[in-house]
């Protein structure tokens, strides 16, 4: 690490490192030790006992947290126009089809989340590889490739995420921004790690859940007791 400022000197001070800490009182703290001046994001780190390259312990989920993420998410839906004015009601940012997907070949992906519906999924098919390294690629399981454009654009601006395992068996994800109260912040995370616990891949020997970190975007990581989640099963 390198020579760490004053100021993040009596930021770290504050946390201790071989301590578990209760995820209230984590969620008090994270709020403390965070040393941007902006409304930094807090993020969640769950390392999970899976190996993501089994097909049969890949985690992958969607959650829709109680208080959101506190990030404005840009939402394009790629649609046929019958189903355009369902999306602009519902607050799509971008709504259309042809045009988006010439952008996109382009190399514009300025969106959070882009939604489909079935019908154009060949089209959007075509641009996958650009697609799937951003995470952007619209999938069923996660409710994007959906008739129902107008719910899901409603749903996924309150709050509905997409998480995965990552290749080191981390799920990683944003629940809130500093400028939350610990108790949005338990909320969110309380929500999220029940949908996790729930996704135990059946065919897992052994621990679960082997730790939970909390940090803001700047700011050190706190050691969540897996004990007080209910989540070290």
């Amino acid at each position: 690490m390198s020579k760490l400022t004053k100021k993040q000197q009596t930021v770290y001070a504050k946390v201790e490192p071989t301590r578990q800490y209760k995820l209230a009182d984590a969620c008090k703290l994270v709020k403390e030790v965070s040393y941007t001046k902006f409304d930094a994001s807090v993020d969640i780190a769950v390392r999970l006992g899976v190996d993501p390259r089994k097909p049969n312990q890949m985690v992958r989920g969607v959650v829709t947290l109680p208080h959101g993420t506190g990030k404005v998410t840009r939402v394009l839906v790629l649609c046929t126009p019958d189903k355009e004015s369902e999306a602009q009601a519902a607050g799509a940012d971008h709504v259309g089809l042809d045009d988006y997907i010439e952008k996109i070949k382009g190399g514009w992906t300025d969106v959070d989340v882009i939604i489909c519906t079935p019908a154009v999924m060949a089209k959007v098919g075509a641009i996958g590889r650009i697609l799937g390294p951003r995470g952007l690629m619209p999938n069923p399981k996660t409710g994007t490739v959906t008739m129902e454009v107008g719910k899901a654009v409603s749903e996924v601006k309150a709050g509905k995420i997409d998480f995965k395992v990552d290749k080191q068996g981390i799920v990683h994800t944003s629940i809130g921004k500093v400028s939350f109260s610990p108790e949005q912040l338990y909320e969110n995370a309380q929500e999220l790690l029940s949908t996790v616990s729930k996704l135990k891949p059946s065919t897992l020997k052994g621990t679960y859940m082997r730790s939970i970190y909390l940090s803001a975007t700047m700011g050190p990581g706190i050691n969540v007791d897996l004990k007080i989640t209910g989540a070290a099963e």
